[in-house]
């Protein structure tokens, strides 16, 4: 039987979660879409989001492979429309305007 250390080294610094305070509205907004659409897709490494846009509207660019674009729309476009809801609520925020395209 294996032995175990008496005393565990927890560094705090990586345990926590991580926070969006500091990054811009669009990068969050971003990184927000990417995470939910990796959870999706059997090729996670395929996904890819792109932004354009001014501080007042934004257009965010999801790109996934063709075997998971019906994952990510989702029947009648429930999934799509939910990302989008997201974005919306995340958008108030920030005071802007975002538009999603799937690809």
């Amino acid at each position: 039987m294996a032995e175990t250390p008496d005393e565990v080294e927890f560094d705090e610094e990586e345990a926590q979660e991580p926070t969006y305070e500091d990054a811009s509205p669009v990068d969050a907004m971003r990184e927000m879409i990417e995470y939910i659409a990796r959870a999706l897709t059997s090729h996670p490494d395929n996904v890819s989001v792109t932004d354009e846009g001014d501080g007042d509207h934004i257009f965010l660019r999801l790109s996934v492979d063709d075997e998971d674009k019906g994952k990510v729309i989702g029947r009648n476009g429930r999934v799509a429309q939910s990302m989008r809801s997201l974005l919306r609520v995340a958008a108030v925020k920030s005071d802007t305007r975002v538009n999603l395209e799937i690809d």
